[in-house]
C-alpha cells in the first residue's frame, strides 16, 4: 500500500485573516514605541543606535531585484525640561498622540526609567486603553491627506 493513498487528502486552504484598523493602529503604534525602547536603552547604554532598515532595490544589469539595509533614522520621543525632567510624546502618524484632552508628553523623571514606561504604554495599547486616541489621530491623518475632504461639523 502506497503512503500517499493511506493518507486524508483536502482542499482547505489557509484563508488570509484581516486585520480591523484598531488592531492596525495598535501594531503600528507598538512597533514605534519598541524602537523608541531600543533608541532609550542604547543613549543610556552610550552606544550607537543602529535600526536597520530592509527594502528590495534593482542595482545590477540583468534587473535581478537585491534585497539593501540601510540606516533608518529614529527621532527620540523624549526631551528634558528646564528642570531636567525627561518627558516622553507618543506619536502616531507624525504627530503627538493626544492621551487626555490637550495632553501629549507624559513625565518620566529621569531617563533610566523611561524603558519601563515604555513597556507599560505598550501594555496599555495592546489592552485597548489607548483605542479612542488612535482613532481620531487616524481620523485627523487622513482628513490631512484628503486635501478635498471639509471639515465635518460638530
Amino acid at each position: 500500500m502506497s503512503v500517499l493513498k493511506s493518507l486524508k487528502l483536502s482542499d482547505a486552504k489557509p484563508t488570509a485573516q484581516a486585520k480591523t484598523p484598531v488592531e492596525r493602529g495598535r501594531e503600528k503604534l507598538v512597533e514605534n514605541l519598541a524602537l523608541q525602547k531600543q533608541l532609550a536603552e542604547s543613549t543610556i547604554a552610550g552606544t550607537v543606535f543602529d535600526s536597520p532598515k530592509h527594502f528590495v532595490m534593482r542595482t545590477n544589469g540583468e534587473g535581478a531585484r537585491v534585497r539593501v539595509e540601510i540606516p533608518r533614522r529614529v527621532r527620540k520621543g523624549w526631551f528634558e525640561d528646564g528642570s531636567r525632567t525627561t518627558h516622553f510624546i507618543m506619536h502616531y502618524g507624525g504627530r503627538p498622540l493626544e492621551i487626555a484632552k490637550g495632553k501629549t508628553a507624559i513625565e518620566v523623571g529621569s531617563l533610566p526609567k523611561l524603558p519601563m514606561l515604555i513597556d507599560s504604554l505598550i501594555e496599555a495599547v495592546r489592552a485597548g486603553e489607548l483605542d479612542s486616541a488612535i482613532a481620531t489621530a487616524a481620523a485627523e491623518r487622513g482628513r490631512l491627506l484628503n486635501r478635498s475632504a471639509k471639515p465635518k461639523a460638530t
